[in-house]
């Protein structure tokens, strides 16, 4: 216990003021003999002599403060009750938004080569849809429209005439080419059996066409009418023309023998398909040829192994030409009959 400091002393009184008190020293107890005190341990004072014995005792007073001094703010311990009551709504959800706050800085410190890879890929990507959309936008614009038109594979048919039923596609876009219109416009040559159209930026329409192989003439009411393979009918005439062999065909074009003998007449070499002038055929396995100029024949038989008898009929004629042969049977490409 930390012991308090003696008060100040109280001023001497008058020497009058000390005679009349001195009854009251008198009754004082001996400064030897203790002084029995009812208060706290804490707060007992001991008492301060003077060293005049007559000096009167005035009873002590706290001492009174000076005007101009403050008193000191007495430090208490923090009461939580009162803490909480002062704690409003507005400070949590400020302390809430502030930690927010702290916690994004730190995200964004610790992914920001994370987000710096998405804004590359981000980028490049957009770059490219915007390349992709740029050429799409260029390809349907008149920029790439079409014209010139150029036609290949073309043998029989005259390559101006069919670009110029397709002129209607001329100033179109690439991209925007009507195939239904293309279509249209070719279906009015026969000859043609099968066609692909090419675009070449900037500005050519490339149509490729494979014609029909014509095998013969079929004569009908209306004259002679020039067939391919399929039996499609490509032209008619009143006469025969040269260098195409007449068909005498039992069933006409829809039936068995018709069909074999033309795939017969696909088979064969272009120099040896020049010297066929006539087909006869009554069933499917007595494919017969004629060769002109010498009225030579060829047993051909059935359609199968058409391609290996082609080749045997070709090695054959080298051999013996057809001037001095009446017929070659070849039915059986292994074993070929020459008379």
């Amino acid at each position: 216990m930390r012991r308090p400091s003696p008060l100040p002393q109280s001023p001497v009184a008058p020497r009058d003021t000390a005679q009349k008190a001195a009854p009251a020293r008198a009754a004082r107890p001996a400064r030897d003999e203790p002084v029995e005190s009812s208060a706290p341990e804490h707060e007992r004072v001991e008492p301060t002599f003077d060293e005049n014995p007559t000096a009167p005792v005035i009873p002590l007073a706290s001492p009174t403060p000076l005007p101009d001094a403050k008193p000191r703010p007495v430090a208490t311990e923090p009461d939580e009750g009162a803490d909480a009551a002062d704690v409003g709504f507005r400070d949590v959800w400020k302390a809430a938004r502030a930690r927010r706050r702290a916690l994004r800085a730190e995200i964004r410190r610790f992914t920001v080569r994370q987000r710096r890879r998405r804004l590359v890929w981000v980028g490049a990507a957009a770059s490219i849809v915007l390349l992709a959309l740029g050429t799409l936008g260029a390809a349907y614009s008149p920029l790439f429209g079409v014209e010139k038109i150029t036609v290949v594979g073309a043998r029989q048919l005259a390559e101006a005439d069919i670009a110029g039923a397709l002129s209607g596609q001329l100033g179109t876009p690439l991209p925007l080419v009507d195939e239904s219109a293309v279509k249209a416009a070719l279906v009015a040559y026969p000859l043609i059996e099968t066609y692909a159209l090419e675009a070449r930026p900037p500005h050519e329409l490339v149509v490729r066409i494979v014609e029909r192989t014509p095998i013969g003439l079929i004569e009908t009411r209306a004259g002679y009418t020039l067939v391919d393979a399929a039996g499609v009918a490509l032209s008619t005439t009143a006469t025969p023309g040269a260098g195409t062999p007449v068909l005498n065909i039992t069933g006409g074009v829809d039936s068995d023998a018709f069909a074999a003998a033309g795939q017969v007449m696909r088979s064969l070499p272009d120099a040896i398909r020049a010297q066929v002038t006539g087909v006869t055929a009554s069933t499917p396995d007595d494919v017969t040829l004629e060769l002109g100029g010498t009225n030579t024949q060829v047993v051909w038989g059935s359609a199968e192994s058409s391609a290996r008898k082609a080749v045997a009929l070709q090695q054959i004629m080298a051999a013996r030409p057809p001037a001095d042969v009446f017929s070659y049977d070849v039915s059986s490409p292994d074993a070929v009959v020459v008379r």
